[in-house]
């Protein structure tokens, strides 16, 4: 849903306004932070030609590359930071900051801005340039990188408890195993963006001493959740070994079980091969109880290998 919101202080209040028109009666100084979220190119022009800046196109803010996701002059700076959706997809996020007033422009609903706005009503005199609210939406960002993080180790733990022996093994629990493996990947591509961001602004002229330590304390916890997710893609790829451990148990024990299967019905045969030979002379072949010793010696080397393998343990 197309839709424009502009933070402005109006005598000594905080106010949201969706009407672009608000720029025509606000004061420039007063503009905190202006939320353009998939709105018309004629609003973002009209947002242009009033703070004398350039907005990216979608196009532009995904094909750009990481390197140039962060500029800077004197008075502005630009940052592209990926956001994640609840289905792990991305979605590419352009901040513009500008004589203290902060641009973010985006396509989707991000419960992460929600989050903020509430955060900025709930205390208006903590944002005093678009630099805090930048700073607070990264924050809040990686705090649902965290969720996301603990709701992946839930996961982890679940299936981990599927993996207790060989009976246990499914297709599906190792196809499990590579979703997780993929979205531990995505979330740390993602983590690692934001540091990237992060690392920029701490070193900026432009930002505000209160800032930047905030922005130390969110590379701390940026730095924290690293941790967090080497521990369970560690975790993952131990049960993806148990998985292929289990796998090979059970096969080794198929092949076992066709190798003592093979193995005890080669007297018997041996036996029939002997007795199906066409030899004129052969002594029990006029024998009366010829049939019957056959059968007893078939029977007799079929005990005799089983015995042989239970006195060696081999099944």
């Amino acid at each position: 849903m197309s839709e424009i919101r502009i933070f402005y202080r109006e005598d000594n209040r905080l106010k949201l306004s969706k009407d672009i028109e608000v720029l025509k009666r606000a004061p420039r100084e007063n503009l905190l932070w202006i939320d353009l979220n998939d709105v018309p190119e004629e609003a973002e022009s009209r947002l242009e030609q009033f703070l004398k800046i350039y907005i990216q196109e979608e196009e532009e803010m995904e094909e750009i590359e990481i390197s140039s996701r962060y500029m800077e002059t004197e008075n502005s700076l630009v940052a592209n930071s990926r956001f994640l959706l609840s289905n792990f997809e991305e979605e590419t996020v352009s901040f513009i900051i500008k004589d203290n007033t902060l641009v973010s422009v985006r396509s989707q609903e991000l419960p992460s801005f929600n989050d903020t706005m509430r955060k900025l009503f709930a205390s208006p005199r903590s944002y005093p340039t678009g630099y805090h609210v930048l700073t607070t939406l990264l924050e809040t960002r990686v705090d649902y990188d965290a969720d996301l993080i603990e709701d992946l180790t839930r996961e982890i733990t679940e299936l981990s408890s599927h993996l207790k022996s060989e009976e246990d093994v499914d297709n599906a629990i190792l196809i499990a195993i590579k979703e997780l493996q993929e979205r531990t990947m995505i979330i740390r591509e993602n983590i690692v963006d934001k540091q990237r961001v992060c690392s920029n602004m701490i070193k900026s002229i432009l930002i505000p001493a209160d800032a930047k330590a905030k922005m130390s304390i969110l590379i701390k916890d940026i730095n924290s959740l690293f941790e967090h997710l080497r521990f369970s893609f560690d975790r993952l790829e131990y049960m993806q070994d148990t998985f292929l451990g289990l796998v090979n148990i059970q096969q080794n024990k198929i092949i076992k079980i066709f190798t003592i299967v093979s193995v005890v019905f080669m007297p018997p045969t041996l036996v029939a091969s002997i007795y199906g030979m066409n030899f004129k002379f052969m002594p029990e072949l006029e024998w009366k109880f010829g049939y019957p010793f056959a059968i007893v010696l078939m029977i007799c080397g079929v005990i005799g290998i089983l015995w042989y393998f239970k006195r060696k343990k081999w099944f």
